[in-house]
């Protein structure tokens, strides 16, 4: 059942069946928005019938929705044992979404869904409530096996749009052990801004955390919320370029200047404007053009490059009642069709772009763009073969070498890390689902695709910081497997997890308890160092990172060392290279450059596209 509160009772709907919007209006009593008073454009809080029953100002009803929240109890409906509870999550978003949409028409608002559990009956429906059958996996989504999928995902897909539509952002809050449906659901919050809490139960301090933050004030004296509403972003550009589309947390506003719009799309494209039903400091948003001219373009020496000019305007609803604008003009050398030296006299634009190249911007974006590719239907392995080749064909254009000759590649400064970002993003989680459930690959896509470029390169390659009881300062090391030894305390920040890891004789000292000792207070100095840099970081990430704290030969360190380049793996046991063996199949870092310089080099890169 469908509970709608009212300040003294409440009203159930059943939620096995999918009302209407207008049902949703008659029921509730709400006068249609046909039928109301047209002189104010603003939504009506008060004298409207039904509309002051079931909104209130949080001053004027916290107590009543205080007492709501303690008094709430489990499902009164009896469950068999190997029956899964029974939720109707979606009707409950549906008629949600549908009391904002009569009441408070273009209006921003926030739906909130916690939820410990997948929808097993009404529309939105993911499994089937007996215990028989199994949730979907990765397997049963790729051969299109799972027999809810489609239809739940379409269901959601049709309140986002809703929703986006109407200023709303949605937010789901999963505290639950098993999957909840997030896969189906994920527009929900990718399409209005909204966020996505997945932790293991709302008893965790990942979900209380992480909750609280949502509310964060700013450094104002009135402390306003740091949130923004209704916003719009609005492309224009100089003749010499066209926007292809944008990547991020929005829809399109369908306002299409034809002569502002490329052809080809990347990602939410065809336009020149979005809608962006909430905004958070973090948002990130990234933009794709495509050069009008073709024609290669030369300068005589002495001469600026050619500039092209784009104007990013963002308008949106401050959390304190106010519109504001922000406006930012750049402009950028746009000729990047030629690889050589240019004629006598003339030059290339090469070099200009190889020193502005930015390497961390570069690989966020491509992050970006690889997770559209594979939520587009883009299966893993093909979308390996175009991230291979994108390298290739980057290195190709920007590397000094002699053909055939591997010894003489050599990356300009600015591109030396490239490679290795583009290693670790291959083997991220979030191109390779094994091990993942489809919500928790769902959760990690979400995340990066809101975030900042410096956040967007710590998910991709997470860093890694040594601590030694002979040196004074940690210091940052290898994401690499030979950076493992038992003399050493490591700091891992893969965004998601901030884990501390024990190495064999640390953990053995620590056991023995030899920092209670006072002649060893240098031994407990060396175990607090990483817990107080641990959480510094955990002050302002968001969503809270979950903390690991474990050591050598411990369960939990496979979150280390399934991060790790393997220069040491199975082959190498019993050699006497130090470092941590790691059990995989994968190819070292190492053996990947070694063919990504062999490939360039050789005439078979001439073939790739």
């Amino acid at each position: 059942m469908v509970y709608v509160h009212e300040s003294t009772r409440s009203i159930a709907f059943n939620g096995q069946k999918n009302y209407t919007f207008q049902r949703v209006e008659e029921l509730l009593g709400i006068v249609p928005a046909d039928v109301r008073p047209k002189h104010s454009n603003q939504p009506v809080r008060q004298g409207i019938p039904g509309t002051a029953r079931y909104f209130h100002l949080l001053q004027e009803f916290e107590y009543d929705i205080t007492n709501i929240l303690e008094q709430a109890q489990l499902n009164a409906f009896h469950t068999k044992h190997d029956n899964r509870q029974h939720r109707c999550t979606g009707e409950a978003l549906n008629i949600a979404q549908s009391m904002l949409q009569s009441i408070y028409p273009a209006c921003p608002a926030r739906i909130m869904l916690f939820t410990a559990g997948p929808c097993t009956i009404g529309p939105g429906m993911v499994v089937e409530p007996s215990l028989r059958e199994p949730l979907r996996s990765h397997k049963d989504i790729d051969s299109e096996t799972a027999k809810y999928y489609k239809k739940a995902k379409s269901f959601y897909d049709g309140l986002a749009n809703r929703a986006a539509h109407n200023g709303n952002v949605i937010d789901i809050f999963a505290g639950c052990y098993d999957q909840v449906g997030l896969d189906e659901m994920s527009s929900l919050a990718s399409r209005t801004g909204g966020v996505i809490i997945l932790s293991d139960s709302f008893a965790t301090s990942i979900f209380k955390q992480s909750f609280i933050r949502m509310f964060n004030v700013d450094s104002s004296p009135e402390g306003y919320l740091e949130m923004g509403f209704l916003a719009s972003l609005m492309v224009k550009m100089s003749k010499e370029i066209k926007v292809s589309g944008l990547l991020g947390h929005a829809i399109s506003s369908k306002g299409k200047t034809p002569s502002h719009v490329a052809e080809t799309e990347i990602g939410i494209g065809g336009t020149s404007s979005w809608r962006i039903a909430g905004l958070r400091p973090s948002s990130t948003y990234a933009l794709f053009f495509d050069i009008t001219n073709t024609q290669p373009l030369t300068v005589v020496a002495g001469e600026a490059y050619p500039q092209a000019y784009i104007q990013f305007s963002t308008h949106y609803l401050h959390s304190s009642g106010f519109y504001r604008l922000r406006v930012t003009t750049i402009a950028r050398p746009f000729d990047i069709s030629n690889r050589g030296l240019g004629q006598p006299g003339q030059q290339s634009i090469v070099p200009t772009l190889s020193q502005s190249f930015d390497q961390e911007a570069a690989i966020a974006i491509l992050a970006k763009l690889s997770i559209y590719k594979a939520e587009s239907g883009l299966p893993i392995p093909d979308l390996t073969r175009w991230i291979d080749a994108t390298l290739i064909k980057l290195c190709i254009r920007f590397a000094n070498y002699i053909k055939e000759d591997p010894h003489s590649f050599r990356l300009p400064e600015a591109f030396i890390y490239f490679p290795q970002f583009v290693y670790h993003l291959r083997r991220s989680q979030f191109l390779q689902v094994f091990n993942n459930s489809p919500d928790e690959t769902v959760y990690y896509r979400h995340v990066l695709m809101q975030e900042d470029t410096t956040n967007c390169s710590i998910m991709v390659q997470p860093t890694l910081t040594a601590y030694e009881i002979d040196k004074d300062e940690p210091e940052p090391v290898l994401l690499d497997s030979l950076s493992v030894n038992p003399n050493r305390i490591l700091l891992l920040d893969t965004f998601f997890h901030i884990l501390i890891y024990h190495g064999e004789t640390i953990a053995a000292w620590r056991k023995q308890k030899y920092q209670e000792l006072p002649e060893y207070e240098n031994f407990k100095q060396l175990l607090e160092a990483p817990r107080q840099d641990a959480s510094a970081l955990l002050i302002d990430r968001f969503p809270l990172p979950r903390f690991i704290d474990t050591e050598a030969r411990g369960s939990q360190a496979r979150f280390l060392f399934s991060r790790l380049n393997p220069s040491k793996s199975a082959s190498d046991i019993g050699s006497p290279v130090a470092g941590a063996v790691v059990l995989t199949d994968d190819v070292s870092l190492q053996d990947f450059m070694e063919y990504l310089i062999k490939l360039c080099v050789s005439k078979k890169a001439e073939n790739i596209k």
